[in-house]
């Protein structure tokens, strides 16, 4: 057993009136005392103050995940020994939080007392002089015995600490060994020490290996001609694509920061996971060179005016040339208070297209009213569009109602899937257009209307005038200014931020690897950024309470949206509604729990049990939904 290292007494002078008998004290520790003091750290602390739990200390956790990973092995061999010496072991963060804590449960029960616990933050800042702290602070291993301990809390206990740094010398964490001052041992610095520095071995070997997969797995990534850096987790560059490597000479080893001074700017940072460890590696930083920051937001010019307000656009932009080329078009026509008619597939974005330029027009202060003229049965068009007064027809409301126009007056009407209006209701459209008077079916009077058109459809609406299904004469009226809109396969290098904008609207805090946006960007989306982001709604559901890769999933989504749109193309009924032979056809969330259950099955041949555990749920549930699936295929033996 170790004497204490001071008396009571000498603590007692220096807490009360600041003398202090510096002969009998290591320096460190006196060092530390008067850092304690100048920081105006309580010296009658009992216990931890500032302790995270739940999700807070998993977020911690997996915020350093390469350092808890690497060292859970070692912990584990720890516990063993700091269970039959009486002691506990523990892994401590930068920033001083316990991750991790092995060893004897008697004295883990003490710990407590002083609330001493995983999760606590146990710095020179918290709680004054102690082994993890002042290890933290002189980046060294040291001792801290009894009343070396700057506050009461810790007087009871001897700890020992030593940090473990990387190969640039950071410290990544501190190894800890503590046990109550009756139990300490001569050789638990030098225990300590000397497993911080395997660990410190054993971290460099892991760090090169996830720079090696880091890189592989970014490849195809670099290949765009966006500009993007793959980066470790200390912002280092390790890779980068064709406009960067062009650019900016020496980019290799650069801190991403210096990136950004040589005229680029952040634009979305994507995690990336090891596929072998599940761990984060890395960071693939998508860029965005600083004169075209005007355009995010789009930023267009009105040519006729050099005092022209940006362009806004409210949706998301992106970076790729040919929507940017529309973002422009958009600026031009967004002030000028003429009808606009915009062309595009289904789930393009019509309408935030619309309300983009409504926003950006003379007429923002005034409604925008959409209308989904495909939608409103014909019997129903009429007093939809113009409304209709008092006694009109039967069921009508009392005081009657105002149409669609006449809500937008001073404003803006968007007129969706314009083509589906019918012809008969053309004429009155028409005149509507070139007198700007409504008349509410079943009035006789006309009410003046002031508003902007902006129609759209997905049908090709020079075909239909040649076919006779659109009037000409209206045609003319409302094709003042076409904007196209291109289809999301005609902008994939836009999919990631589009991706982000659905993340940060939903708060979701998803982790996606490289490969996930490449098998976005592969896909062919027929139904576009409406498809885009029903697949990340499923996603978003499908993944809860599920940790990893994300990307399976994904590509079974994208498996089933291929076979749907096939199914559609041919006319033929749609998958979850065709019988396969027996029963009751299986939802489309039992698909995918389906083919889990198969996954886990193959990995595991055909052991139910194991294949459970990699699902993460009891094994009686998965022989429940084996049952409800009925004939779930059986794996291949091995």
């Amino acid at each position: 057993m170790l004497e204490t290292a001071l008396s009571t007494q000498t603590w007692k002078r220096f807490v009360q009136e600041g003398v202090l008998d510096s002969s009998r004290i290591h320096q460190s520790i006196i060092e530390s005392w008067y850092r304690s003091r100048n920081a105006q750290v309580s010296p009658y602390l009992d216990r931890g103050r500032h302790i995270l739990s739940g999700e807070s200390l998993r977020r911690q956790q997996q915020k350093n995940a390469l350092l808890t990973d690497v060292a859970a092995p070692f912990l584990e061999k720890m516990d063993r020994i700091a269970r039959e010496m009486g002691m506990i072991a523990l892994l401590i963060d930068p920033e001083g939080y316990v991750l991790s804590m092995k060893g004897s449960e008697n004295v883990r029960e003490v710990a407590e007392k002083i609330r001493f616990v995983e999760g606590v933050r146990w710095t020179e800042a918290e709680m004054g002089t102690n082994a993890i702290g002042t290890a933290l602070s002189l980046g060294q291993p040291i001792m801290v015995t009894g009343t070396e301990h700057y506050s009461i809390a810790s007087h009871g206990w001897s700890c020992a600490a030593a940090p473990i740094c990387n190969e640039d010398g950071e410290v990544l964490g501190i190894l800890d060994v503590s046990c109550p001052v009756d139990r300490a041992h001569p050789y638990m610095l030098g225990i300590v020490t000397q497993a911080a520095y395997t660990l410190e071995k054993e971290v460099k070997i892991r760090s090169h290996r996830d720079e090696m997969e880091l890189i592989q797995r970014s490849m195809e990534v670099l290949e765009k001609e966006q500009p993007l850096i793959i980066c470790t987790p200390r912002q280092s560059v390790v890779a980068a694509s064709k406009p960067i490597r062009q650019n900016i000479p020496n980019w290799c080893g650069m801190h991403a920061e210096e990136i950004y001074l040589r005229g680029y700017r952040n634009r979305m940072e994507v995690p990336i996971c090891s596929a072998e460890h599940g761990g984060f590696i890395g960071t693939c930083i998508y860029l965005l060179k600083a004169e075209e920051q005007a355009s995010r937001p789009a930023v267009c010019q009105d040519k006729a005016s050099s005092a022209a307000k940006p362009f806004r656009f409210i949706g998301e932009a992106g970076t790729s040339r040919v929507f940017r080329q529309t973002l422009e078009e958009l600026g031009r026509v967004a002030p000028a208070d003429i009808h606009v008619f915009i062309s595009g597939e289904t789930g393009t974005g019509k309408e935030v297209i619309a309300r983009s330029i409504h926003e950006n027009s003379k007429r923002a202060g005034g409604p925008f009213v959409a209308v989904n003229c495909g939608a409103i049965p014909r019997e129903l068009l009429e007093s939809e569009l113009f409304g209709y007064v008092e006694g009109a027809f039967s069921g009508a409301k009392r005081t009657g109602a105002k149409g669609k126009f006449q809500q937008a007056h001073q404003g803006t009407i968007f007129l969706d899937e314009i083509g589906e209006i019918p012809y008969s209701m053309q004429v009155a459209l028409l005149r509507v257009l070139q007198e700007r008077k409504i008349t509410p079916l079943g009035g006789g009077q006309e009410i003046p209307v002031d508003f902007r058109v902006i129609a759209a459809t997905h049908r090709n609406i020079h075909q239909l005038v040649k076919e006779g299904k659109f009037r000409e004469d209206l045609f003319y009226r409302l094709y003042v200014y076409p904007v196209h809109v291109p289809a999301l396969r005609q902008r994939v290098e836009d999919i990631p931020h589009l991706v982000h904008h659905y993340c940060e609207k939903h708060d979701w805090d998803a982790v996606f690897a490289p490969e996930f946006f490449a098998a976005l960007m592969d896909y062919t989306w027929p139904g576009n950024i409406r498809e885009l982001f029903n697949v990340l709604d499923k996603l978003r559901i499908l993944a809860v309470n599920r940790n990893g890769d994300l990307l399976p999933l994904l590509h079974s989504l994208l498996y089933q949206n291929a076979e749907l749109s096939k199914s559609i193309s041919a006319g033929r009924s749609l998958p979850e509604q065709r019988a396969e032979g027996h029963g009751t056809s299986l939802t489309f969330r039992d698909k995918i729990l389906q083919q889990q259950m198969v996954e886990a099955l193959q990995k595991t041949n055909g052991n139910v049990s194991k294949a459970a555990k990699l699902l993460g749920i009891p094994r009686s549930t998965f022989y429940k939904r084996m049952h409800r699936f009925e004939e779930t295929p059986k794996p291949p033996r091995g």
